[in-house]
């Protein structure tokens, strides 16, 4: 009698996720088991397919090799998996291990004296632009947990010990029979550490961490950026019970800078001119991050809005060579409050200009004159 195909066993189709093929394996499961069809051969039989079909697709290897030979890919005792043997209660508390975790009855912390590891920490720091062009070294003062310096991180007094939980023997999980399953769950006595304290520390209460203010050190490196993030390791909460410290994240964020914006490592800035320098050209010099002074030429005949660049004079690249460039633009400052004179002397000039004096101007409204007297001439 040949084999039935293994998707069609436990009513997926080929494409079926791990997570789908979980639920299949596990509705089906429920549904023949044994002890649910007592006397029933035909179940039984069914109930041993579907597991022998679940433990080959639920195992990457297998299901490609079944994907591409079928069943002839175990035909020389590969086997698609063993079939339903062994004691029926292991089978089914591992099946629950993989369904519900911790509720199967293998949960975290079973029998570790309570050491849980400390929480990971946040912390915001704000540095100017200026420190992130050249890197430094911050002192943070930091209310953290941690490790009770009189316990050592145990919890109990000096002198004494935690003892083994008497209500699930140091396990740190107790069991509960339901029906035909045999469940595990945390200790209520111990809450899953396993351990006891008659006689806590008095400085920690039994925590076996307190609370206080540290200075650390941090080094910025330059060239970071908004929202960058620093890990130091082992510098978060300590532990409970001599558990490891958690992390500390360090999140960096910029303070607006007055004169310079900033796009990944290029700066951008934005420098007024007067409009004689626009006409005839001049120079004026910028700072920079770096501390020196940069040189830009403006050509003769600048329009408001040009863009100037200078290469190598923006930001450096974090943990590279590599450095942005600076980018100017410059606006054309239009005279305000002119004086009598002046204002004759700028129509002296109108009056002596030429359409080659404003060729932009003139070619725009020169277009919009065409395109409406076109439009007037096809109605």
């Amino acid at each position: 009698m040949s084999k039935r195909d293994y998707y069609e066993v436990l009513g997926v189709s080929r494409t079926v996720t791990e997570v789908e093929l979980k639920s299949a394996f596990r509705r089906l499961a429920m549904q023949y088991h044994p002890d649910r069809n007592p006397g029933d051969h035909e179940a039984e039989i069914k109930f041993k397919e579907i597991n022998e079909a679940y433990q080959t697709l639920s195992d990457s290897q297998k299901r490609a090799a079944y994907d591409r030979y079928g069943h002839a890919a175990f035909a020389n005792g590969g086997g698609g998996g063993p079939g339903f043997g062994g004691d029926f209660s292991d089978f089914m508390s591992d099946i629950f291990e993989n369904f519900f975790g911790d509720a199967g009855g293998r949960g975290r912390g079973r029998g570790n004296g309570g050491r849980e590891r400390g929480a990971d920490m946040r912390y915001n720091l704000e540095i100017s632009l200026d420190e992130a062009f050249h890197g430094k070294t911050a002192e943070l003062k930091i209310p953290t947990s941690v490790t009770c310096e009189v316990c050592t991180g145990t919890g109990a007094k000096a002198g004494s010990q935690p003892k083994p939980c008497p209500t699930c023997g140091g396990a740190g999980r107790v069991r509960a029979t339901q029906g035909f399953f045999s469940i595990e769950r945390t200790c209520p006595n111990c809450h899953g550490r396993g351990e006891v304290i008659d006689d806590p520390c008095p400085n920690c209460g039994g925590a076996g961490r307190v609370t206080r203010e540290r200075t650390l050190s941090v080094n910025i490196p330059a060239g970071v950026e908004d929202g960058t993030r620093i890990r130091l390791a082992g510098e978060g909460e300590a532990g409970l019970r001599g558990g490891p410290a958690g992390d500390l994240y360090i999140f960096l964020s910029l303070k607006p800078h007055p004169f310079y914006q900033r796009d990944g490592a290029d700066l951008f800035c934005r420098v007024p001119i007067s409009l004689v320098t626009a006409a005839l050209g001049g120079e004026f010099s910028v700072p920079t991050l770096s501390g020196t002074d940069a040189q830009v030429k403006v050509p003769e005949g600048t329009q408001s809005g040009k863009q100037f660049r200078l290469r190598g004079k923006g930001m450096p690249v974090l943990r590279s060579r590599d450095v942005g460039d600076l980018y100017i633009q410059v606006v054309v400052e239009t005279p305000q409050k002119l004086s009598k004179r002046q204002r004759e002397l700028l129509m002296e000039f109108e009056q002596e200009c030429s359409k080659e004096n404003h060729p932009e101007s003139t070619g725009f409204f020169s277009r919009v004159r065409e395109f409406f007297d076109g439009l007037s001439g096809s109605t």
